[in-house]
């Protein structure tokens, strides 16, 4: 597929409040690790090949394993995530699907983060979703990422 419309082609400014949301979000409690997860799982959800691209390579950098990456699509039925990572999944599930949270993921929630974590949650879930809505459009071509360079400055 061809890219329709380049981030360079959009006016001045136009991610400055989604990268200033992301680096609020990186400077909070919840682990990268957890983040990473976050936007990957949505990133699936959404079928946004290049934050799917871009965020298992920064997962993987990070230490992700293979096997937790792509038991995503899984993850309810795979041994390998924490109960607060399944908390926060099924978060991320419910509100890229539905946009909804039910009050068992919420107390799920509530047994692992403090209200403030839960909200960095929630704002990190919107975010991705957001750029995963972006990319629909815009269509970038997946691949191209590179992590050792700063994703913040390189989405732009």
């Amino acid at each position: 597929m061809e890219p329709r419309i380049t981030f360079k082609e959009t006016r001045k400014g136009y991610l400055d409040g989604l990268m200033k949301l992301a680096q609020h979000i990186a400077t909070g409690t919840i682990s990268n690790t957890l983040q990473e997860l976050i936007k990957i799982r949505a990133s699936f959800i959404n079928s946004c090949a290049p934050c799917i691209d871009m965020h298992i390579k920064d997962a993987m950098q990070n230490g992700e394993t293979i096997q937790r990456i792509t038991g995503l699509n899984a993850w309810e039925e795979a041994p390998y995530y924490t109960p607060a990572e399944r908390a926060v999944l099924a978060l991320t599930d419910s509100l890229t699907k539905h946009c909804k949270a039910s009050d068992e993921t919420y107390a799920n929630l509530q047994e692992h983060f403090t209200k403030e974590e839960i909200a960095d949650i929630t704002l990190l879930i919107g975010v991705i979703n957001t750029f995963n809505r972006i990319n629909a459009v815009f269509r970038p071509t997946p691949g191209l990422y590179e992590p050792a360079k700063n994703k913040f400055e390189q989405a732009v």
